[in-house]
């Protein structure tokens, strides 16, 4: 995207456990026209998110616009960093969002921090460390399954609420604030993928700090269920690319591929976001479309408690999963310490200031132990 204002940094995931399991955006991020992308290898606790966050700070000491790419499984902890004048991003390309080259060289370069383990060490803890990853993976299991029966829940609801809607009004109203928002430009549009909230070990998580730093203008949808939203964010996102806009599409985590969220417009400095209890956002200014203005009432009134039902019901299941969540992450930071004792720091260093200035950033300080658990 590009910028007139001042520097930006805004906050997203590229990545979430969703009703159909992990679903990441990395892939849609590797393919993002011009975006020069540098690969992280490594194990857990080797420094990855440290020298990420070193090098957006470094950026952002600049002057630099940057999107800082947190981690789901652990929103403390970076994921990535696009760093938007030099058109370039590093990312962490370990599973569960493994990403390979493409074009090696040419358009990815692989950073590896494997050969600073100490494997050795690693392998007299062989046992132990299975452990870890296994309790992991079975905690997170566990959250899947939540998430999975709280994901069929609010579709039954968006299904009730669609049955009750006149998408017909929909479809005008799409219509009346695409003329009156988005004004025709030369060239193709182009849509990236984010995620603007997911499901944490620390609870639902919504970055609504992003929308404020890269908007001035905001129409927010009031609708609890999305049965409206969904169509119309979909016709603003076709509306804008025949258009010739770039917009930032916002999944909905319990939804992603299917149920747009939010859609941002960094150029006109324009968001379109969806208002509801599980992302409750408001704005100095902004306009408001409350969505049951297309429901048909009558028949909308006589669902309201199977609708109550469900909310209460995904609300706890989507709190249980956030649980099974938090015990993998406590798994996972026992898991670390063994990686962070097996790592030669020293090297993860020089390794940093070598990706830094093949990036064109400043190099990070000489320091990327990590002081907490990162990935």
């Amino acid at each position: 995207m590009e910028h007139t204002h001042a520097p930006i940094q805004a906050d997203f995931f590229l990545g979430c456990l969703s009703p159909t399991g992990f679903r990441g955006y990395f892939h849609e991020l590797a393919r993002q026209p011009g975006l020069a992308l540098w690969l992280i290898k490594a194990g857990p606790g080797c420094g990855k998110s440290t020298l990420m966050k070193q090098l957006a700070q470094k950026a952002e000491q600049q002057g630099q616009s940057i999107e800082r790419v947190h981690c789901a499984s652990d929103p403390d902890s970076l994921d990535g960093v696009v760093f938007l004048g030099q058109r370039a991003a590093i990312v962490d390309a370990t599973a569960p969002h493994a990403l390979d080259p493409a074009y090696p060289v040419a358009h990815e370069q692989v950073v590896s921090l494997y050969h600073t383990l100490n494997q050795a060490y690693l392998q007299e803890n062989r046992e132990e460390i299975q452990r870890l990853f296994d309790l992991c993976s079975r905690f997170q299991g566990r959250a899947a399954r939540y998430v999975s029966a709280a994901g069929g829940i609010l579709l039954d609801s968006r299904r009730t609420a669609a049955c009750t809607t006149d998408f017909e009004k929909v479809r005008k109203e799409a219509a009346r604030l695409a003329a009156r928002y988005l004004p025709s430009l030369p060239g193709p549009g182009f849509a990236c993928d984010r995620l603007l909230s997911a499901v944490t070990p620390q609870g639902r998580i919504v970055y609504s700090g992003t929308i404020a730093a890269l908007t001035d203008r905001q129409v927010v949808l009031q609708d609890e269920t999305g049965a409206a939203s969904r169509l119309l964010l979909e016709l603003l996102r076709d509306a804008a690319l025949q258009k010739g806009h770039r917009v930032i599409v916002c999944w909905c985590p319990m939804a992603p591929g299917d149920k747009i969220d939010h859609l941002i417009f960094p150029d006109l400095r324009l968001a379109f976001v969806t208002a509801n209890s599980w992302h409750p956002l408001h704005f100095e200014g902004q306009r408001t479309i409350r969505c049951v203005r297309f429901n048909t009432q009558p028949t909308l009134s006589c669902r309201r408690k199977r609708l109550r039902f469900n909310q209460k019901a995904a609300a706890d299941l989507l709190e249980q999963a956030s649980a099974m969540q938090a015990s993998a992450k406590q798994n996972h930071d026992l898991l670390e310490e063994f990686y962070k004792a097996a790592a030669d720091f020293s090297q993860v260093e020089a390794i940093g200031r070598e990706t830094a200035s093949a990036m064109g950033l400043p190099e990070p300080p000489a320091d990327c132990a990590p002081a907490q658990n990162t990935l």
